[in-house]
């Protein structure tokens, strides 16, 4: 009877435990609030800034209000509770993070808008990307890229709020010098639910899970100053409008714009790198900032840093080529030691492509014997990292090919260190030739010593056979 039971007092006690810990973060979340400046707050969300935002703005530690069980619309009724605020419409998008924090995007795939209600949720969305990948991961860093329009809301909204209210106490101590970043804000809330989806810990990891959102509106402040500096260098060089590319709402709309995003990110930053500006920068804007009808759209990718595997090969044949030799669309050679090599080794890897990098080459009818040529092979995007095992049994499916043209030897995987091998290897390398001469005569011991100064002189190794009919 005892041991029916106890699994279920088990039970009961971890759900005690859990509904404990809520209600304590509940009442950290609730003593943040009430020392906020309520007349403040109303005004931040009366503008449209999100609940997270509010509270990152005051600085309030991220473990109080990022935790996995608060959802966007529990610390909106917190929030509204304590202040006696009620919004006029039941969600908007926020004004600062544009929905970023509220855990709402645009699938960049089908435009359709994505509200997720925790960050337990959005990291599920993004657990069951890394498992569809079928990437072998023993941990994970997180990178989120996020649009400088963020940045220059957020710049704006605190200008607006130095302008009005400097002359209060709270300002100097809770806005200015604690205001947390939108990414770590959200880095910080679903990297706790990533940890426990995928198992494995976050660290400074050779996987990769980037989330990166972009904006199609443009930044105004931005598209000033880039207007600004190309009229100044119309001035200086007299040339015509350059800017038609930046202007394009096509070219400002689409996700990869990587010119135009290097632009606004220097210029909001030139702009805003030390924080809330004096009275110069605040006259820039008018109003603290504009509500948004959409939010951000994201892209969110997983893929893990090259992997590296080095050895030598050899080339048995003379009709081979080191790497793939295309002419006039007509291949040169029956194979390659890169192709040879590369599709035997990548989906054992399950990468999505490779790169063959050798120390030195040889010819196409020329011979690779001996200890062999030093190569590196890289993998991109690896799903599995072969373990010691597996690598020998790619140097051994290599070495046992049919037609016997390429093997390697001492393959192993390697790290960054791999590049240094390779470039050992061309400053060490030695050659070793083979040549047969026909003479008109037999050799006498004055020319055995002539031949042996040659020897000297050039600094090499040479071996006589000698064959005499």
């Amino acid at each position: 009877m005892s041991n029916d039971t106890e699994p279920a007092q088990v039970s009961s006690v971890a759900a005690e435990s859990h509904a404990g810990a809520c209600d304590a973060e509940m009442q950290l979340l609730e003593g943040a609030v009430r020392s906020l400046p309520y007349h403040v707050v109303k005004e931040l969300l009366s503008v449209g800034v999100c609940a997270r935002c509010v509270l990152r703005l005051f600085g309030i530690e991220e473990h109080i209000y990022c935790h996995s069980s608060f959802s966007q619309s529990m610390l909106g009724s917190i929030l509204e509770e304590e202040t006696s605020f009620k919004s006029e419409v039941e969600f908007q998008f926020c004004s600062v993070c544009l929905g970023v924090l509220q855990f709402s995007y645009c699938d960049d795939g089908e435009e359709t808008v994505v509200k997720k209600e925790s960050a337990k949720d959005m990291a599920l969305s993004i657990a069951e990307l890394v498992k569809q990948e079928g990437h072998q991961i023993d941990g994970f860093s997180l990178e989120v890229s996020v649009p400088p329009l963020i940045l220059e809301n957020e710049s704006s909204l605190l200008s607006h709020m130095k302008k009005k209210y400097e002359s209060e106490p709270w300002f100097q101590e809770r806005l200015l010098s604690k205001c947390h970043s939108v990414k770590d804000v959200l880095k910080f809330a679903i990297t706790k639910p990533l940890e426990t989806l995928l198992g494995v810990k976050a660290s400074a990891s050779s996987f990769r899970i980037r989330l990166t959102y972009t904006h199609k509106r443009a930044s105004k402040k931005v598209q000033n100053s880039v207007e600004r500096n190309q009229e100044c260098k119309r001035r200086k060089t007299g040339t015509e409008n350059a800017l038609h590319n930046v202007n394009d709402e096509s070219v400002i709309a689409d996700k990869d714009c990587s010119g135009y995003s290097t632009i606004e990110t220097n210029s909001v930053t030139g702009i805003f790198s030390n924080g809330v500006q004096d009275q110069e920068t605040s006259e820039h804007f008018e109003s603290p900032i504009e509500k948004v009808s959409e939010p951000c759209h994201l892209v969110y990718v997983c893929c893990r840093t090259h992997i590296y595997l080095c050895g030598r090969y050899l080339k048995y044949s003379r009709n081979v080529s080191q790497t793939r030799w295309i002419i006039d669309e007509e291949r040169m050679g029956e194979a390659s030691v890169e192709e040879i090599i590369g599709s035997n080794i990548l989906p054992i890897c399950q990468g999505d492509n490779y790169k063959f990098h050798a120390a030195g080459r040889e010819d196409i009818d020329v011979r690779m014997l001996g200890s062999g040529r030093p190569f590196l092979l890289e993998i991109q995007n690896a799903r599995q990292v072969p373990s010691e095992l597996i690598v020998k049994e790619m140097e051994s499916k290599i070495n046992g090919l049919e037609n016997k043209s390429v093997g390697v030897k001492n393959l192993k995987v390697v790290g960054s260190q791999g590049w240094a091998l390779m470039h050992e290897g061309e400053a060490e390398k030695q050659k070793q030739y083979c040549a047969l001469v026909w003479i008109s005569r037999p050799l006498e011991d004055e020319d055995m010593q002539t031949i042996s100064l040659l020897n000297d002189m050039v600094s090499c190794s040479v071996k006589f056979n000698f064959s005499f009919p």
